[in-house]
Formats: C-alpha cells, structure tokens, sequence
C-alpha cells in the first residue's frame, strides 16, 4: 500500500511502540539501544517520568491562549535561561528552523534600527545546517537543498569553514552578522576550534558585526555544559536553541541581549504556538533535571567515556572506522565504508544511529545514559564491524577467485 506521507524521508522499515529511558521498543517485538535521540531531542530520553509528570498535569489546565496574553510558564523558563546564560531576552518558537529565522530577522533589524537598514547580509560558512525555510537552507547554502526551489533567498554570505582569510574578505559595507554552529552537526560532527570562534567575536566587535552561535544541536548539555560556546570564552550577541530543550516536546528559542534585539519591539516578530503552557511547562521541567546539582559534569564524565570507547571501536576496526570526532554527548564516526552501510549494520545489532555529512554516523545518545549503556552500545557496535568487515573480506575473496 502505498503512504498517503510526503515521500520526503526515506524512512527505515521499522517502528516503534514505547521508549523507556534510552531503549526503544520496536513493534517488531525487539528492544534497541537509542543513540540517536530523536536527531539529540530527547535529551532525558524517553518517557522520563519528570517530563510525563509536567506534560499530564499542565494538560489538565490549559493548552493555548496564545501570545496575546501573558504566559507565567514561559516568563518562567525565560528568567531561567537568561539567569543562566549570557542573554537578556527569549523569544519562543516551534523549530529550530523558526530560532534561526528569528535570529537573522534580530539582527537585520539591530543595524536598520540604527539607522542601517543597508545591513542585512550575514556570514555563514560551508558545511551549515540551520533548517529547511526558504531563509535557512540559503543560510546553510547546500546545494541539495536548495535545488528546485527557486532564486536563493538574498543576503547570505557563505566562506569555507575555518578560513579566518576568506571570512575577512567576506565582510563589507551590508555585513550585519556572522552566523556558526559551535560544532557542525549535519554537516558531520565538525568542531570549530575555539580560537577561531574567539577571532569571530573579535571580528564582529571590530564591524560593529553580531555574532549568532546556532546551538539547535550542540545546546542544552549535549557539550557537558549547558551551550557549547561556554567552552569557547566568549559569548554570542544572538543565539538558536531547540531539540534538547524541549526533551521530546516541539520547542526552540531564540536568545539575545538587550543591545542585539534593539530593534525587535511589538508587531515586528510573531508566532501562534510558540512559547504555548504545554511546551513551556515541559521546558522548565527539562531545565528542572539538566540543572541539578552534579548533571551536567556526569554527562561531561560519561561523554569522556563514549569518546575512549570509540577510539577502542577504532583500534580494532580500522578496515571500517577512520576517524573518531565530537565533544561530550555529540560523537561521529567517519567511516571507510558508507554510513547508510554502517547504520544499517548498527540497526541489525539493536543500536540506532543518525547519518550527517562527509560520510559520518552521529552518536547522539540522551543525557541520562549510563557507563553501562556505553559498553552495551561499544559491544553492539563491535558486533556491527565485525560482521561488515567479514562482508569485505568475502568481497575481497570473492574479486580475487575472479
């Protein structure tokens, strides 16, 4: 039969009925070890019970009255990522893709509030994910994407990643920002060194430049702090946030100073969902969990030991690994062979991986994994190389009888 579905995903022949913690349970009667998340959503993995709890109970009471009322909920889980971030301000949304529409709007309307309207070009570089809206794929500037659909949306400058030589050049007299992810995720778990990032807020403060750091997938604990640049020294102007933050709920938001969301007064920005009670009575429960005292240096800790288990996997299975990659809870593995041939190898072992860029499988497991689950995933993983590299072998048999 065929699916009444867009057929723009080419989904794997497998679904699932429950999730407890970082197991799925398949409707094929099979558990599976999740080290996917969701795409690194379910950052307390599946079904945890602070997370149910909040959910049912704000249920009960209220579901939406949109922005045109005041939402404590979500005055809540603002003050609690201002207090603990750089930022002054929150603007809530449904998707990543709308945090990062909010964030280039912000800072197009930063420099026209200034008198500048003639600044709204913004610096992206190679290798960018930032979301699938017409502005997004532009600012990610890969061509898979944007074929098919029309003139490429103006005022996106991209440079390759990590040339501080091209990034210079780039800017001109309609630069308003410069816009990175602290580590590439679809484009295959690639950190920017944190020098680099340190010569952009240089950079950026020189022009009269804002700096947007998109922690869609780096936010959130997934780095071992609760955003990535905290490991860099500096801090953005604007930042994008989404997956982790609402834990499985659709949630994102956009942070920023006061300075950098000058411009952004009543009527100039908008969303119906947004911000509703259900998504923020979810957030701050998320918060509740990754803010605990000793959280987030367990999932430094725990990430530490995914990255040597890893480095192991590597070790013993050079033929099918070349390169391990990542920080904390956000690993890759660049692999000899095909990553579709890698994670489909994974699958048939009971372990759920993400694909991405230049050949690489993303481990994205949630937060709340244990060292046991490491070495339970290292072993599924072992048992995936082994029995690929016996394919090559009877590959390399095979070629040579002919």
């Amino acid at each position: 039969m065929t699916s009444p579905l867009l057929p723009t995903y080419a989904r794997a022949e497998l679904s699932f009925e429950k999730g407890e913690g970082p197991w799925l349970f398949g409707r094929d009667g099979e558990r599976y070890l999740d080290f996917g998340a969701g795409i690194a959503v379910n950052a307390l993995g599946h079904a945890h019970p602070r997370l149910v709890q909040a959910l049912t109970e704000q249920a009960g009471k209220i579901w939406h009255t949109s922005n045109l009322y005041q939402i404590p909920e979500g005055e809540r889980l603002a003050n609690r990522l201002t207090e603990n971030t750089f930022a002054d301000v929150v603007f809530f949304t449904n998707s990543g893709a709308e945090a990062n529409e909010a964030a280039i709007k912000m800072a197009r309307k930063y420099h026209a509030a200034g008198g500048h309207p003639e600044r709204f070009r913004v610096i992206t570089f190679e290798g960018a994910f930032h979301g699938r809206t017409l502005a997004t794929i532009a600012a990610g500037g890969q061509a898979k994407y944007l074929e098919g659909f029309g003139p490429k949306v103006e005022g996106f400058d991209q440079v390759p990643f990590d040339d501080l030589g091209a990034l210079k050049a780039a800017i001109g007299p309609e630069t308003a920002a410069i816009m990175i992810e602290p580590i590439q995720g679809e484009g295959g778990i690639r950190p920017v060194p944190n020098a680099f990032l340190r010569e952009l807020r240089a950079l950026c403060d020189q022009h009269d430049l804002l700096l947007i750091f998109d922690e869609i997938q780096t936010g959130v604990g997934r780095t071992g702090k609760l955003f990535a640049y905290e490991w860099t020294g500096v801090a953005p102007d604007i930042m994008a946030v989404a997956k982790g933050i609402g834990g499985g709920f659709p949630m994102g938001a956009c942070l920023a100073t006061a300075e950098a969301a000058r411009g952004m007064t009543v009527g100039t920005h908008g969303t119906t969902f947004g911000g509703n009670p259900l998504a923020m009575a979810v957030g701050n429960a998320v918060l509740d969990v990754i803010l605990e005292p000793g959280f987030l240096q367990r999932v430094e800790k725990v990430g530490l030991l995914l990255k040597q288990r890893l480095a192991e996997l590597k070790d013993r299975h050079p033929a099918v690994i070349a390169e391990v990659r990542g920080q904390g809870l956000m690993m890759g593995l660049r692999t000899h062979v095909p990553n579709t041939d890698f994670i489909a190898a994974a699958r048939a072992q009971k372990i759920i991986l993400i694909g991405a860029g230049d050949n690489v499988t993303r481990l994205l497991p949630p937060l709340i994994v244990s060292d046991e689950d490491i070495t339970e995933a290292f072993n599924r993983l072992d048992a995936a190389c082994t029995a690929m590299e016996a394919d090559l072998n009877g590959v390399a048999h095979r070629g040579a009888a002919e």
